[in-house]
C-alpha cells in the first residue's frame, strides 16, 4: 500500500528533501519535524541539521522525536496570554531552553519565498481564499457552547475564571470585527512544496506554526482548511469536524462546525444521506466517549453502528480521531472516510501511519484553537471589566432617581451584547411565588437604536400591560438565568432573563431581560451566547446593588429626617424657659469672694439652685471671657440654664452640682496661677471653662465598660470613650441652639480651634486616657523640660488640669470630701446591682455592695494610684495650686484613721 502523503506533484517518498530545499527555501527551516509523525532518524545521518548544518541538540532531539513533540507542546501550553496587540496565537515572552529551540515554534519568521516588502498577504488578492463555512452553528457560538455552559448561571458569589478551553473567560469567535489585526489568509501553496508527512515541512503546519499566525479567519474557516488539508493528505473520500460542547450538567456533545465534506468522487445525495450522518455521528460519539481513535475497515458491518432501517452504506473504511489540547482534554472529533488509492482509486483500509499523521494534525489544530480560545477570552474579558468599571462608575454617582441610575446601567452593556431591548421588571410588594401570584409593579424598558457606526440608549415610557412579562414571571419563579434563542412571536427571534437577587435575603427583587439580539455582520437576528449571558448577569449584581443602595438611601433620608425632629424636640425641651433666662439675666450676680468660687475649699453643698448659674455667670465676668469675645449676655444666661438642665437630676454624684465644682475648681487655678494665663491663649481659657462645664453632661450614672457590655446605642455610636463623645456632642448641640451660641462672634478658625480643644479636654476626662499620658506628663515635669510654646505640651497640661479639676472632691474639707465619698459609692454600688442582675457576675470590688465596709481601704488605694501623683506633679508647676496637694494628703489620713476605727468596730462585734 502506498503511504498517505503521496500525493500528486509530491515528490516519491523515498526522495530526500535536501536537494530540493537547497534549490528553494523552506519557509521556516528546521520546524516541520517537529510534529512530522512520519520522521524517522533512520532517515537522517546523526548530527546532520535539515539546513547542513551541524548540531549534536538537534541531532539528539532528531532521534528523540516522541519526546520532543511532548517537550514542544508543554512549552506552548506554559504561554501566558498574549496581548491584545499581538497575533492571537503568539506570545511574548517565552522562557528560552537549553536547545534554544522552543522559539521555533513560538516566534513568527518571514516566509523567505515572499519579497521582503510583503509582510502579510491582502485578503482581496488571494484567488484561493477559503470561503466562509456555512455550518448550523456560527463561529460565535461554537466558541461559546465550546467554552461555556451554556445554562449555567455565573454566581455573583462565586465567580469563576479560569483560561481553561472548556471554560473561558469569555466566549467570542475571531472573527470579531474588533480584532485587532487584519484577517489574513495563507497563500496557496505551490505545487512543488514537499508533501506534508514524507518531508521536512508540511504546507499547512508551516502556515500556522511558520509565520502565517498573523491571519485569522473564522473557527469554521480554520477547521475547514484542517479537513481539507488532512483529507488531501490521507486520500481521503469524505471528512467532517465537530467540537465539543457541554450542557448545564457538564454532559459533553458534538456539534458540528464542519459538515460532511466531499474531496471528490461521492454525489451529493451519498454526501447529505441522513443514514451516513447518523452513522458518522455514532462513530465520533464513540470516539468521544472512549477519548482515543477508531480505525474501521467496513463501518456498515459493524455491530456497534448499525444503519438506519438497515440501509445500505458506501461507507466502508473510516478513521475518526478524538482533538485534544495541551492538557490532553478533548475538545473535538476529526473523522475521515473511504480512503481511496492513488494508483487506481480502489477503497483501501486506513493504516496506522494515516492514524498517526491524522492525530498529530489535530494536536497542532487543537493547540491553535487552543491558543485562539484563550487570546479571544482575555479580550473579551477586556470588554467585560471595561464595563463593570462602567456601571460601578455610574453607581458611584448621586442620581436623583431610581429609574435613571437603572437605565444608566443597562446601557452600558447594551451596546457589547448587541441587544435591542432591554427591559427591568420590578416585583409589587404583594408578589408570591409559592402561590404563583406574580406581578410587576413598574418597568424600565430601554431601546438601542443604530446610527451608523454608533448607537444611542433610549428610555422608553411603557406601562406594564404593554410588554410581555410571560419570561420574567417565569424566571422570577425559577429564580434562574432564561436563554430562549427562538420564541413564538416573530418580531422576537432571542431572549435572555436573568434574576437580580438581594444578597442579604437572597429574594428575587427585579428581572433584567434582554431581547432580539443584532448581528454586527448584517441584519439578522441572533440566539445572545455565554458571553451576554455573563453581561446580564454581571448587569443583575449591579441593579441588585443599586436596589439595596437606594433603599439605604431612602432608609438614611428618613432617619435623618427623624433626627432632625428628635434634635427640634430635643432643643425645645432642653432649652431653659424664658422666664428663667430673663430672671438670670436680670439678677444682680454676687462677687466671687461672696460666692467664694475662688477658694479651693468652695462647695456648694446647700447653695439656691439660681445661685448655682450666677456662680457660673460670675467665673466668665471674672475671667472678661464675655467682654474679650463679646458675648451676648442674654446667650450667656441662656446657655448656662441649658448646660444646667441638660444633666440629670436623679444621677447621685455625676450630676449639675459635680460640673460647677469642676468648673471652679479649674477656674481657682486660673486666677490664683498668673503663670497660667502667660502660658495659655485667650481661646484655650475660654475652651477650658466650656469643657468643664460640658464634661459629664447627661451622665447615666454607669461607666463605659458597662455600656459596651450592654451595647447600648452610645457603645455602636461612639466605639471608644463612648460618654465622652456624647458629651462632647451634646455640647456642640447646645453650643450650635438657637439663642445659646455664645461663640458666634470668633471667626471661623477661632471657632474650629476652640471646638477641637473643648473636644480633646472633654475627652481627657476619660481615666483611661489619663492613666495612658500621666507618664509623660509626670516625667516632663520631673526633668522639668516643659516648654509651653510646643502645642503638644501645652495640650498635654490642658488635660491634666482637665483631670485634676474633675478629681477636686478628694482636695475638699474631710465633711465635704467624706459627703462626695458616699455619693459616689451610692452611683458605683447601683451599677454593680445592675451587673449582678443582668450578667450574673460579682461586680469589681469599687462597685461591689458586699464591700461596702472596704470604703475607706479603697479610698486611700484611689488617693495613692490616681490623685496624689497628679496634684503632686501640678504643685511642682505650679505653687498656687498646692492646696489641691495638701487637702488630697490631709483626706488621706482621715481615710487611714476611719478605716482603722471601721476595723475595730467590726472586731468589736465579733468579738
Amino acid at each position: 500500500m502506498e503511504p498517505a502523503g503521496a500525493l500528486a506533484g509530491s515528490p516519491p517518498a523515498n526522495m530526500s528533501l535536501r536537494g530540493s530545499a537547497a534549490r528553494e527555501p523552506l519557509v521556516v527551516r528546521g520546524t516541520g519535524w517537529l510534529f512530522s509523525p512520519l520522521w524517522s532518524p533512520r532517515t537522517r545521518r546523526r548530527g546532520e541539521n535539515f539546513g547542513g548544518e551541524m548540531s549534536s541538540d538537534q541531532a539528539w532531539l532528531d532521534d528523540h522525536s516522541d519526546f520532543t513533540r511532548a517537550y514542544f507542546s508543554r512549552r506552548s501550553s506554559a504561554v501566558s496570554v498574549p496581548p491584545a496587540d499581538m497575533s492571537p496565537l503568539m506570545s511574548p515572552r517565552i522562557p528560552r531552553s537549553t536547545s534554544d529551540h522552543s522559539k521555533l515554534l513560538m516566534a513568527p519568521r518571514r516566509r523567505t519565498s515572499l519579497p521582503a516588502t510583503c509582510s502579510h498577504f491582502d485578503i482581496s488578492s488571494q484567488r484561493d481564499r477559503l470561503k466562509p463555512f456555512c455550518s448550523n452553528l456560527s463561529p460565535p457560538e461554537w466558541m461559546d457552547q465550546w467554552c461555556h455552559t451554556p445554562c449555567a448561571p455565573r454566581s455573583s458569589r462565586s465567580s469563576r475564571s479560569c483560561l481553561s478551553p472548556c471554560r473561558p473567560l469569555s466566549p467570542i469567535c475571531p472573527t470579531s470585527p474588533d480584532l485587532l489585526c487584519t484577517p489574513k489568509i495563507l497563500p496557496p501553496v505551490s505545487s512543488e512544496t514537499a508533501a506534508c508527512g514524507h518531508n521536512e515541512g508540511c504546507p499547512w503546519k508551516m502556515g500556522l506554526l511558520g509565520g502565517g499566525l498573523t491571519w485569522m479567519g473564522s473557527v469554521a474557516e480554520l477547521c475547514q482548511g484542517a479537513v481539507d488539508h488532512v483529507g488531501q493528505l490521507l486520500s481521503a473520500e469524505r471528512g467532517s469536524l465537530s467540537l465539543v460542547k457541554k450542557d448545564c450538567d457538564e454532559k459533553s456533545s458534538l456539534e458540528e462546525v464542519v459538515a460532511l465534506t466531499s474531496f471528490g468522487g461521492c454525489s451529493e445525495h451519498s454526501l447529505h444521506c441522513h443514514a451516513h450522518q447518523e452513522l458518522l455521528k455514532s462513530i465520533m460519539e464513540c470516539v468521544l466517549a472512549r477519548e482515543a481513535p477508531m480505525n474501521l475497515r467496513n463501518a456498515s458491518e459493524d455491530f456497534r453502528f448499525n444503519m438506519v432501517n438497515n440501509q445500505p452504506s458506501n461507507i466502508k473504511t473510516v478513521l475518526s480521531v478524538p482533538i485534544k489540547n495541551h492538557r490532553r482534554e478533548v475538545i473535538g472529533v476529526v473523522v475521515m472516510t473511504n480512503k481511496r488509492s492513488i494508483r487506481d482509486g480502489s477503497l483501501s483500509a486506513f493504516t496506522s501511519l494515516d492514524e498517526k499523521v491524522l492525530s498529530n494534525h489535530m494536536d497542532v489544530l487543537g493547540m491553535v484553537l487552543d491558543n485562539i480560545q484563550l487570546y479571544e477570552s482575555s479580550r473579551q474579558e477586556a470588554k467585560r471589566s471595561h464595563a463593570l468599571i462602567k456601571m460601578a462608575q455610574v453607581l458611584s454617582r448621586e442620581h436623583h432617581s431610581f429609574e435613571v441610575l437603572l437605565s444608566k446601567m443597562a446601557a452600558t452593556i447594551m451596546p457589547s451584547t448587541g441587544a435591542q431591548y432591554c427591559t427591568i421588571f420590578i416585583p409589587a410588594d404583594q408578589t408570591s411565588v409559592i402561590d404563583n401570584k406574580v406581578s410587576f409593579s413598574r418597568v424600565i424598558h430601554l431601546e438601542c437604536e443604530e446610527l451608523g457606526a454608533t448607537c444611542q440608549i433610549y428610555r422608553r415610557e411603557r406601562d406594564i400591560s404593554d410588554i410581555d412579562p410571560s419570561y420574567a414571571c417565569q424566571t422570577l419563579k425559577t429564580m434562574k438565568t432564561l436563554n430562549m434563542a427562538k420564541c413564538s412571536e416573530e418580531s422576537v427571534r432571542s431572549i435572555i432573563c436573568c434574576p437580580v437577587r438581594n444578597e442579604r435575603s437572597e429574594n428575587v427583587i427585579a428581572v433584567c431581560q434582554l431581547m432580539n439580539k443584532q448581528s454586527k455582520d448584517s441584519d439578522d437576528l441572533e440566539a445572545f451566547n455565554r458571553y451576554d449571558e455573563c453581561l446580564l448577569e454581571d448587569l443583575a449584581v449591579y441593579c441588585g446593588l443599586a436596589l439595596q443602595y437606594s433603599e439605604a438611601v431612602h432608609i438614611t433620608e428618613v432617619r435623618r429626617a427623624s433626627v432632625k425632629v428628635t434634635q427640634e424636640v430635643l432643643a425645645y425641651h432642653i432649652t431653659a424657659a424664658e422666664q428663667e433666662i430673663q430672671a438670670l439675666q436680670e439678677a444682680t450676680i454676687p462677687s466671687a469672694d461672696s460666692l467664694n468660687i475662688i477658694d479651693f475649699n468652695f462647695s456648694d453643698f446647700g447653695m439656691p439652685e439660681d445661685m448655682t448659674t450666677q456662680a457660673t455667670i460670675r467665673m466668665f465676668l471674672d475671667l472678661k471671657l464675655v467682654q474679650e469675645f463679646n458675648i451676648d449676655y442674654k446667650s450667656l444666661c441662656q446657655w448656662v440654664l441649658t448646660v444646667r438642665r441638660g444633666y440629670r437630676n436623679n444621677v447621685p454624684y455625676h450630676n449639675w452640682s459635680h460640673a460647677l465644682c469642676t468648673a471652679q475648681s479649674m477656674f481657682a487655678m486660673l486666677m490664683a496661677t498668673d503663670q497660667l494665663h502667660n502660658i495659655f491663649s485667650r481661646l484655650e481659657v475660654l475652651a477650658l471653662m466650656i469643657a468643664t462645664l460640658n464634661h459629664d453632661i447627661d451622665h447615666r450614672g454607669v461607666n463605659n465598660s458597662y455600656i459596651e457590655r450592654t451595647k447600648q446605642p452610645l457603645a455602636q455610636l461612639y466605639g471608644h470613650s463612648s460618654l465622652e463623645n456624647h458629651h462632647y456632642n451634646l455640647c456642640l448641640f447646645i453650643l450650635n441652639n438657637t439663642g445659646s451660641q455664645i461663640l458666634r462672634s470668633l471667626s471661623s478658625e477661632d471657632h474650629r480651634n476652640v471646638l477641637h480643644m473643648v473636644k480633646r479636654a472633654i475627652l481627657a476626662t476619660d481615666l483611661n486616657v489619663y492613666m495612658q499620658r500621666r507618664k509623660e506628663f509626670f516625667s516632663l515635669v520631673e526633668k522639668n523640660r516643659m516648654k509651653w510654646k510646643c502645642e503638644k505640651q501645652k495640650d498635654l497640661l490642658r488635660s491634666m488640669l482637665m483631670t485634676a479639676s474633675d478629681l477636686s472632691a478628694i482636695a475638699k474639707p474631710w465633711p465635704e470630701q467624706k459627703r462626695i465619698a458616699n455619693l459616689v459609692a451610692m452611683e458605683f454600688f447601683a451599677q454593680g446591682d445592675k451587673e449582678r442582675e443582668e450578667f450574673k457576675i460579682r461586680p469589681i470590688d469599687i462597685m461591689n455592695r458586699e464591700n461596702s465596709t472596704r470604703l475607706p481601704h479603697m479610698q486611700v488605694e484611689y488617693i495613692d494610684e490616681i490623685c496624689y501623683p497628679l496634684y503632686k506633679a501640678v504643685s511642682q508647676l505650679f505653687d498656687t495650686c498646692s492646696p489641691l496637694r495638701d487637702g488630697c494628703v490631709k483626706n488621706r489620713e482621715h481615710w487611714l484613721h476611719f478605716a482603722e476605727d471601721t476595723e475595730e468596730e467590726e472586731h468589736g462585734k465579733n468579738v
